[in-house]
């Protein structure tokens, strides 16, 4: 269905459930509800016309309606529509529906929203805090409009709550948050029978850093620097996002050259973070040589990063309606003959250790996450590629140039470490290709950047990308005087990390790093 053609189907299946229903930014469909309807809307879209729930968002619009509200983001993939569920609560219940005992991946949505909103999802079957632990007091619920981002709230100690596996012979080896490595806390508790781990319970938001809030009465540039600076590893395609939605809030379309050279910072971005994903596997198996090849590769990457833009995180490149400066000009021929040495000893790295056998009987079928499982938690990018789903934001939500040209997106099917590492070899090789493209089929034209002077208070708009770790959602509400109502920001690390927890289970120990590393999930993309 087309996107006229689907709402007016919707219209049709509730017409006594919806207060309003209009079509937003070309491809997004907000449905107006009260939120003892958006339940069953919401289980139809779902089990009916089989649309995945990609994102939950709560907003505090008490100051305009004297309302909460939470919207319900579907994907209709097919053709690249979103549909969203609008739900008000009145602003002194504070209380909807749980959805999560049928579409499983609202679980972590929902636990968020009531930690951070104070918004409580009656039904829902397993409320522990997810974003604060055993120091947060009860009844302080920062995303509030009312809550003081000055305050700091007193120390408090609480228990903290695991999930208790027991039976002859099960022991629990507690991990973390404090790591012998130089990473990011996290704390992860395997249930063992002997040495197969039968369950494993991550806990994040150790560093959970406020961005949301921080971002609000923000002026939209400000929020930029934000954006890019949310999780090091992806900074372009954060600050893409961003800017892609104050792009639509602002009607406007980027210059051509512009949206070539978004496409450029984002293929160099993936290529850099799938070599170092590909450097970790290899190390955490113990292959030194093939890890210090891959590592090669991506400072070979850095130093393409570097020569464009004068940084290897990719920061200060966009700007609100195109980029900063025409990074490419004049650096053609270099880049593509870079680019070129890596391809050739990229081929070469990989027929080495496809010849290995005892590196391939480590990778084979360890690790598997099931392609139902996957579905069912709404796993994206090569996680999910790995195990069949076929989706891209790229190809199905095209955005920039990604419209204008041909590119392969992989797909494996066992859903194992093999598989993921397989799915990202084959895309280093398709940045590349997509690169040179850019770099040769670049319009000629001075223009990089059409200015944004001013946006319209209270519209909101969603921005995609398909970030080195999968879809990437940031979804932005304008206030008043050009600056930000609300900011919610869904990277792919969230809905990859239960993943992990299914991926590991019949496996040993030992196998967790190389797993984890294949995943290669994001601590600072996850707690925001």
């Amino acid at each position: 269905m087309k996107i006229n053609e689907l709402e007016q189907h919707i219209l049709l299946k509730f017409p006594d459930d919806i207060i309003s229903i209009n079509i937003q930014n070309l491809n997004e469909i907000y449905i107006d509800v009260n939120s003892y309807n958006a339940e069953k809307i919401a289980y139809y879209v779902y089990d009916e016309l089989h649309y995945p729930l990609v994102d939950m968002i709560a907003n505090d619009v008490r100051s305009i309606t004297g309302n909460f509200e939470i919207y319900y983001v579907f994907a209709y993939r097919d053709e690249g529509i979103l549909i969203i569920i609008k739900a008000s609560i009145d602003g002194h219940k504070s209380e909807f529906n749980s959805i999560a005992t049928k579409i499983f991946s609202a679980d972590l949505y929902e636990r968020e929203i009531y930690d951070l909103f104070g918004l409580l999802p009656i039904g829902h079957p397993d409320l522990r805090p997810l974003v604060f632990h055993s120091n947060w007091p009860d009844g302080l619920y920062p995303l509030r409009k009312d809550f003081n981002l000055n305050y700091k709230p007193p120390f408090v100690k609480k228990e903290i709550k695991f999930t208790k596996v027991e039976g002859e012979g099960v022991f629990e080896i507690p991990v973390g948050p404090v790591h012998a490595g130089v990473i990011e806390p996290g704390h992860f508790r395997f249930s063992v029978a002997g040495e197969p781990i039968i369950n494993l319970e991550a806990m994040l938001y150790f560093v959970h850093k406020g961005i949301e809030k921080m971002s609000e009465e923000s002026s939209i540039e400000r929020c930029l620097y934000i954006a890019e600076r949310i999780s090091g590893d992806e900074s372009f395609t954060n600050s893409l996002a961003y800017c892609q939605a104050i792009e639509k809030i602002a009607e406007m379309e980027v210059p051509l050259r512009a949206q070539y050279t978004r496409v450029i910072f984002a293929e160099i971005e993936r290529l850099k973070s799938h070599l170092g994903d590909l450097s970790g596997i290899c190390l955490d198996v113990a292959y030194g040589f093939a890890s210090a090849q891959f590592n090669m590769l991506r400072v070979w990457t850095y130093l393409i990063a570097d020569e464009l833009s004068g940084t290897r995180f990719l920061r200060s490149i966009n700007k609100l309606g195109g980029v900063r400066k025409d990074f490419i000009l004049g650096k053609e021929k270099s880049i593509i003959d870079q680019l070129i040495r890596i391809k050739n000893e990229l081929e070469d790295t990989i027929n080495i250790i496809k010849g290995n056998s005892l590196f391939i009987d480590r990778v084979e079928n360890t690790g598997i996450l099931e392609n139902s499982i996957a579905i069912d938690l709404n796993v994206v990018g090569p996680a999910a590629r790995a195990t069949g789903i076929r989706y891209d934001v790229r190809k199905d939500y095209p955005y920039e140039a990604y419209k204008l040209l041909k590119f392969n997106v992989p797909d494996h099917y066992n859903g194992d470490v093999n598989c993921r590492m397989n799915v990202k070899i084959e895309e280093c090789f398709e940045s590349i290709k997509i690169i040179i493209r850019c770099i040769e089929g670049m319009p000629v034209s001075s223009i990089i950047c059409d200015p944004i002077i001013n946006v319209k208070p209270y519209k909101a708009a969603f921005g995609l990308t398909e970030a080195p770790r999968g879809e990437n959602i940031h979804w932005v509400m304008t206030g008043e005087n050009n600056t930000v109502f609300r900011y919610k920001v869904r990277m792919p690390s969230f809905c990859n990390w239960p993943a992990v927890c299914h991926a590991v289970k019949g496996n040993i120990v030992p196998d967790f790093p190389l797993i984890n590393k294949s995943f290669n999930l994001s601590y600072a993309g996850n707690d925001l």
